[in-house]
C-alpha cells in the first residue's frame, strides 16, 4: 500500500472536516450528544442521506463516536470523540471568522443567522 502524500498539511485537515456539513455537525456536537433526528432538525437543509454519509465518514476518521443503546426501539447517539474535541479551537475560529464575514457583507448578522443553540451566545 502506497503512503498518502499531501502538498500542505491543511489538505489533511480538509480531508477530514471539509465540505458543507461536517463542521456544522461538529459544532452542534460541541454542545453535547445528539441523535440523528436532532441533528436533522438543527440542520433542516441537509438531506437524510447526506447526514448519514457525513456521520459515517466522521466516525470512520475517529472524530465522532456512535453510541448504540441496546433497547427497543433502537437508540443511537453521536458525540465528539476525544480526538474530535481537539478540533474545538479550529471550529471556534471558523465560527468567529464567519461572524465577522457576515457582519462585513450583510451588516446585521441577526438578519442573516438562524435562531438556534449555536447562535444564542451572540445575543
Amino acid at each position: 500500500m502506497q503512503q498518502k502524500k499531501y502538498n500542505i498539511s491543511v489538505e489533511a485537515t480538509l480531508e477530514v472536516i471539509g465540505g458543507k456539513w461536517k463542521c456544522v455537525i461538529l459544532c452542534h456536537l460541541t454542545h453535547g450528544k445528539k441523535r440523528t433526528n436532532e441533528l436533522k432538525r438543527l440542520m433542516p437543509n441537509i438531506t437524510q442521506k447526506m447526514l448519514t454519509q457525513q456521520l459515517r465518514e466522521l466516525e470512520e476518521d475517529g472524530v465522532i463516536n456512535r453510541i448504540v443503546y441496546n433497547q427497543v426501539p433502537p437508540k443511537v447517539e453521536y458525540e465528539l470523540s476525544e480526538y474530535g474535541w481537539s478540533l474545538k479551537g479550529i471550529l471556534d475560529a471558523l465560527c468567529s471568522w464567519g461572524e465577522n464575514h457576515i457582519t462585513k457583507v450583510y451588516g446585521d448578522k441577526f438578519a442573516v443567522l438562524e435562531e438556534n443553540i449555536l447562535n444564542e451566545h451572540l445575543k
